[in-house]
């Protein structure tokens, strides 16, 4: 039985229009928050304070990434460029051109490369792209591309552990995992019958989730491909993340705004829901935004919870002990 978990959330308020990426630092003090906007925005962790804003893009910012020692910010953006930005004092450091928007970026185990997920517009398909910032990048060119097996749009690149593979989530419900080395497929997963949307990795990389429009949310060995656990919430699942200190995931979507206008449906799809990780049970939820949850990240050490919304709000979560001590039977 699910149970509504009670929270004073802060409302982060900093970008125009609908968040679509969100990315804590190692440490779990700063969280980078991105929207359909071209603003990148810092925040305090523990009290939501904005610290400041990355400004620089021509387009919508779609994805963030920061660099262990948090001293870099990369960023993806519909203006066809990945950026890559000081963290301390948000000035621009490089920016590298891309032949189509930039959907996705990850920075490599060392920080040394990083990967970007290229939109399929007109005659190209989309595309990952594999670059190495001690290039410069005004003259850079990919490592090497990695096309889609066809012309589905890929939603997300993330790197595989140990910097040996490229795991991909694709519009058409497949996850691909491919060898960095020669851009070769080595593994597709089909288990999805709609998007996959979001891949997440759990504490020290063993295992990741995908989050799917078809409804669920699937949880898998790292090393194997071995689908462990999969999660039906019932609606569309944009985002969800593995809790590094207890045995949950937390997953957020819905239903489109305009869709639930048009048809009455229950707003209560946009609640944030807990799931046990090895039971597969719904044990709470969260009510979180006014419309869709299109992102949500657990902190480092998965004390608290981030939130982003199709209505520009940002919410941080904060676990009081009486949580943190709960244990479900």
């Amino acid at each position: 039985m699910s149970n509504r978990i009670a929270f004073k959330p802060i409302l982060l308020k900093g970008h125009e229009r609908s968040i679509t990426s969100l990315k804590y630092n190692s440490d779990g003090d700063l969280l980078y928050t991105t929207s359909k906007h071209t603003t990148i925005c810092c925040w305090k962790t523990d009290n939501g304070e904005r610290l400041g804003t990355f400004d620089g893009h021509n387009g919508a910012v779609w994805s963030v990434d920061v660099d262990r020692h948090t001293t870099r910010v990369l960023s993806g953006s519909a203006d066809s460029s990945a950026k890559l930005w000081d963290a301390e004092i948000g000035r621009e450091l490089g920016t590298w051109q891309h032949k189509a928007p930039v959907r996705s970026v990850d920075f490599s185990l060392g920080d040394r490369q990083f990967c970007a997920v290229t939109d399929q517009v007109l005659s190209y398909l989309s595309s990952v792209c594999l670059w190495d910032l001690n290039q410069n990048p005004r003259v850079a060119r990919p490592i090497t591309e990695i096309f889609g097996k066809n012309d589905t749009k890929i939603s997300q690149a993330l790197w595989g552990p140990l910097n040996k593979t490229i795991i991909t989530a694709h519009e058409d419900g497949r996850v691909v995992v491919y060898d960095v080395r020669n851009g070769q497929p080595i593994k597709t997963i089909e288990d999805a019958t709609r998007a996959v949307t979001q891949i997440s990795y759990s504490k020290h990389d063993l295992m990741f989730i995908t989050s799917s429009r078809d409804g669920f949310a699937r949880l898998y060995d790292s090393s194997s491909y071995q689908l462990l656990k999969q999660y039906n919430t019932g609606r569309p699942v944009n985002s969800a993340s593995v809790s590094p200190l207890k045995e949950e995931v937390i997953l957020g979507g819905g239903q489109s705004a305009d869709i639930v206008t048009q048809s009455r449906g229950d707003k209560s799809q946009f609640n944030v829901r807990f799931y046990h990780l090895i039971f597969e049970e719904e044990i709470g939820n969260v009510q979180a935004h006014f419309g869709p949850v299109n992102v949500l990240s657990y902190s480092p050490d998965g004390e608290s919870f981030a939130s982003g919304g199709e209505d520009g709000y940002v919410r941080l979560h904060h676990f009081d002990r009486n949580y943190l001590n709960r244990t479900f039977n």
